[in-house]
């Protein structure tokens, strides 16, 4: 029989219960007992969804109280010194310390680093390999979760991040680190934890491996080879190795001689990500079937895992059936592409969303019903399953014909794209004459990434303006008396380059697509990005464009507050792009021009209402690369164009920033050079300016602001820490170069840390003012 399977499911709850009961206990409003409670009641709910929807397989220890890896850190005990970890349980306690910083003894102990999980808007806490590490079983939450659901009455499918997948997840932090030795190691506590889970009765492990969606050279092979030669399947366990995120390509020969029991393939590669077709799709089957052999079971990733657009089933019960055909219905699984993490928990929650667009859609909880449905149609045949197969069609009918999905007047503006509109006059050695002129700009300026915190009162004001509970004259009276005192604090703290706070938007992705059309909102869409931080994307269904200024109001208010140059703050076109869910009837890069274009005419508003600098933020710039390096090209020379077409709309005089955050930029920084922002500003402070080496590298003549603290760790740096930071990046960099901000937007934090932080990191550039004039006295 065709089993109906999934490799994970939302771990927040369908109102953002996770979030609320984490940040409670970090608060010090609930107990570590209470915070338990709530893990154990979403697992339980989730668990008893998924069996209620049919499903075969239902996966245990997907559930995280902050990040699958560093859980899978915390279980095999790689734990760094700095922690001072005792050698036994690793706590809940402890992994927080690590994902945010904590105090020991009146010191300060830095988070650990945090990038974006392959190219998804999803972060994980980075492993750290320290030389003398021993891994040893330290965290037992794996036996825990099985045996709950256990108790329950389910029998599930433990989820374990694979030890290849782990170990080039990581970090080494000493000289001649060897991937394949240190995979060796972690082997002990992975077989122990087979031999566990088997002893409890467990039948089938899921182990991720989305490594397998690189390109591996031969030490990545390697370090796979030596991995699953070394693992001990006890008697009676079955091991599915799960790739996602990609198409196999060439590690398919590699995957499927693996000695496990099935192999899991992504027949979806997030919607479009790296110019998915339905053609690919059908290749990737065959190929599988061509090396799948005569024993292991073949999982085929067919619902889609990381969008939120209804399947085809007719499309996908066919790719089932040709994998039928050959290997029978005892040797095929049916999937999500990957984990259903990455999209919102239920559809049926939204009440914002209107019927024909809702028809269209499939949360978590809908993509489950999907996933059974397609499997009963592998086994009971399409005769049984033709209601569904019905509405299938019907829903992929109506989005095609629906006339809310195409604008004429869209459609010939891009056309009418020219490669003058993608240039700045000058070039920038010239344009920053004229800038530092024009603004009289200091030494080491000080400027923040945008928005400030956002406090209860603002959340409520922006809430009962929506619901109609108070007039837009009220909900204005709000926000100005807020970007006013936002302005006002950074004049107490002498900030040089203001902001107005954003405390008119809820993210930074959703209040631009509020105002633009062809997007539209949900209510309850959300998703986890990192730890307690939750998003809701927007959902791009048609055609893009603006039909009427959306920050130049707010900008030129601030303004009005000021004599100091007050920064328009806007996201640029690939950020709002990857952060949204985007329609799937159309290139991607078809939806970013049209984005582009949008952005453009808010550009040149703000430039027209006297806003002297503009910032568009990309910080989702280098998540968006695709896995292969085959497709790397199209995708730079096409976010580059977009970025340019975005902003070459302003005089000289005019300073344009950008902004990106936690990545690797070496892969990417000849198309961040071309861009040709005049100034951006990075993540550098947990990375001790490591990410900075590759602006150093490339000889980047533009303006950079490396990140200076932590925005993500409730910490606060003293001016001297701030200090060191920049001493690192002058040594590299010439001083004229080099602004002075935090990593990333002030809004999660509360208002005492972000001003003692601020009032630190203008201290630290006054500084560094101070050191400089002296060396030059001398």
């Amino acid at each position: 029989m065709v089993l109906a399977t999934n490799l994970g499911f939302p771990r927040i709850g369908p109102m953002r219960e996770l979030k609320k009961a984490v940040e409670a206990y970090w608060k010090g409003k609930s107990s570590i007992q209470d915070l338990m409670q709530v893990g154990a009641d979403l697992r339980a709910k989730n668990w008893k969804l998924q069996q209620e929807a049919g499903l075969d397989h239902i996966p245990s220890n997907d559930f995280s109280f902050y990040d699958q890896i560093l859980d899978m850190t915390t279980t095999l005990g790689l734990i760094p010194s700095r922690y001072d970890w005792d050698g036994e349980f690793a706590s809940v306690d402890l992994s927080f310390a690590m994902a945010r910083g904590a105090q020991k003894d009146g010191v300060d102990v830095t988070a650990m680093e945090m990038t974006k999980w392959y190219d998804t808007n999803y972060h994980y806490i980075v492993p750290e390999f320290e030389e003398g590490m021993v891994p040893k079983l330290s965290h037992t939450k794996i036996f825990q979760e099985f045996e709950q659901a256990k108790e329950l009455g389910i029998l599930t499918r433990p989820v374990l991040i694979g030890p290849a997948t782990y170990v080039f997840l990581g970090k080494p932090h000493y000289e001649g680190f060897k991937h394949e030795e240190f995979v060796k190691s972690l082997i002990p506590v992975y077989n122990e934890i087979l031999a566990g889970l088997a002893q409890r009765g467990c039948e089938w492990v899921q182990i991720d491996e989305p490594v397998f969606s690189l390109d591996l050279c031969p030490i990545g092979q390697g370090v796979i080879k030596t991995a699953y030669e070394k693992l001990e399947k006890p008697e009676g366990l079955k091991v599915l190795v799960t790739t996602y995120f990609e198409s196999l390509k060439d590690n398919a020969e590699l995957a499927f001689d693996l000695p496990v029991d099935g192999i899991h393939i992504d027949l979806c590669r997030g919607s479009g990500r790296a110019n998915t077709t339905a053609n690919d799709a059908d290749k990737d089957v065959e190929q599988a079937l061509s090396l799948i052999g005569d024993e292991k079971v073949l999982s085929l990733g067919v619902v889609d895992g990381r969008n939120i657009w209804k399947n085809d089933i007719a499309d996908s019960l066919a790719k089932v059936e040709k994998a039928v055909q050959k290997l029978g219905r005892e040797r095929v699984f049916i999937a999500g592409s990957c984990s259903l993490l990455h999209t919102p928990v239920d559809l049926n929650s939204e009440e914002m969303l209107d019927d024909e667009l809702k028809g269209w859609m499939a949360y978590a909880t809908q993509k489950l019903d999907e996933i059974a449905v397609i499997a009963k149609g592998a086994n009971a045949g399409r005769e049984n399953i033709a209601a569904a197969l019905s509405a299938s069609n019907a829903a992929q009918e109506s989005r095609k014909a629906s006339a809310r999905i195409h604008d004429k007047a869209v459609e010939e503006r891009i056309t009418g794209i020219s490669d003058e509109m993608k240039e700045r006059k000058s070039p920038f050695a010239e344009r920053q004459q004229v800038q530092h002129a024009a603004l009289n700009i200091p030494l080491y300026p000080t400027t923040t990434i945008g928005s400030f915190p956002q406090t209860k009162e603002i959340r409520t004001a922006r809430s009962a303006f929506k619901k109609g509970e108070i007039d837009e004259a009220a909900y204005k009276d709000a926000m100005h008396s807020e970007i006013k005192a936002v302005v006002d604090f950074q004049h107490e703290c002498d900030l040089d380059i203001l902001v107005h706070g954003e405390p008119e938007r809820n993210d930074m992705v959703e209040y631009f697509g509020e105002q633009l059309s062809g997007f539209a909102f949900s209510k309850y869409g959300w998703v986890q990005s990192y730890g307690s931080r939750c998003v809701k994307p927007p959902i791009i269904f048609g055609d893009v464009s603006r039909p009427t200024p959306m920050t130049v109001e707010w900008s030129t208010y601030a303004q009005e507050q000021t004599e100091k140059i007050m920064k328009g703050m806007l996201t640029g076109p690939i950020t709002i792009l990857q952060w949204s869910f985007v329609r799937d009837d159309q290139p991607r890069n078809d939806t970013a021009r049209q984005i582009a274009l949008a952005i453009r005419d808010e550009v040149e508003d703000l430039e027209a209402a006297g806003i002297k600098m503009i910032q568009i933020d990309e910080a989702a710039f280098r998540e968006g690369l695709p896995l292969r390096r085959d497709d790397w090209k199209e995708y730079l020379d096409n976010a580059v164009e977009n970025f340019r077409l975005s902003s070459c709309v302003v005089a000289d005089e005019t300073q344009i920033h950008t902004h990106m955050c936690y990545s690797e930029f070496n892969d990417v920084i000849d198309s961040i050079g071309a861009m040709d922002a005049d100034v951006i500003s990075i993540e550098c402070s947990r990375s001790q300016m490591e990410l900075l080496e590759a602006f150093v590298n490339y000889k980047y003549p533009n303006e950079i602001g490396p990140g200076v603290y932590d925005i993500h760790s409730p910490r606060v740096p003293d001016a001297q820490e701030m200090v060191d930071l920049l001493e690192k990046a002058k040594v590299n960099l010439d001083e004229r170069q080099i602004w002075v901000n935090p990593d990333c937007g002030l809004k999660t934090r509360a208002w005492p840390e972000t001003k003692e932080a601020l009032k630190n990191m203008v201290s630290a550039a006054k500084q560094m003012r101070e050191k400089s004039k002296a060396v030059k006295a001398a």
